[in-house]
This record gives C-alpha cells, structure tokens and sequence, in this order.
C-alpha cells in the first residue's frame, strides 16, 4: 500500500468534509459525521478529519499509480466545493 496525506486550512472543514461524503455516498460507501469520515473508492481509500481551523485528508492505495489517481479525484471535488476558497494542498507521502 502507498500512502499519502494533506492537511488544508479552512475554517470550513466540516462542510467539505460532509460535502465530499454526501457527494460519493450515491455511488460509493462512505460513512462520516461532522467531524470524521471515510470513502472507500475502487482505488484506495479516503479518511477524512475535521476540526475548526483544518481539513486532514489521509489516502491509501494499492500503488503509486492509484495513489495519483486517487489524489486527483478527491482534490477536484474538494476545489469544486470550495470555489471561493484558494485553498493551499500539500501532500505529503506517508
């Protein structure tokens, strides 16, 4: 498994974090509440947290390639959601 993790700064965590998990739950299982959440993708896995001040996203996947893939689809959803944010992403690999 690779690995990889971010963590944002917003102070609308939570929201993304609901947003991005409603948003999937129509195709894939997740679980979350206002605070923590998980999607299970094809492709690896997406753990979410939220507290006031950030939003920490923690990926897995089977390979380097997936990992890639994975990061894409979780980061243009997140950017989509947050329009009028410029949020600032740094992954770093785990």
């Amino acid at each position: 498994m690779t690995n990889s993790q971010a963590e944002i700064v917003t102070p609308r965590a939570s929201r993304y974090l609901q947003q991005l998990c409603k948003h999937f739950a129509h195709k894939l299982p997740v679980t979350f509440d206002p605070a923590a959440g998980k999607i299970s993708f094809s492709i690896g896995d997406c753990d979410l947290r939220a507290d006031d001040e950030r939003l920490q996203l923690k990926l897995s996947a089977p390979d380097g390639s997936q990992l890639t893939q994975l990061k894409d689809v979780v980061i243009r959803h997140l950017v989509r959601f947050a329009f009028r944010e410029d949020l600032a992403v740094v992954w770093k690999e785990a």
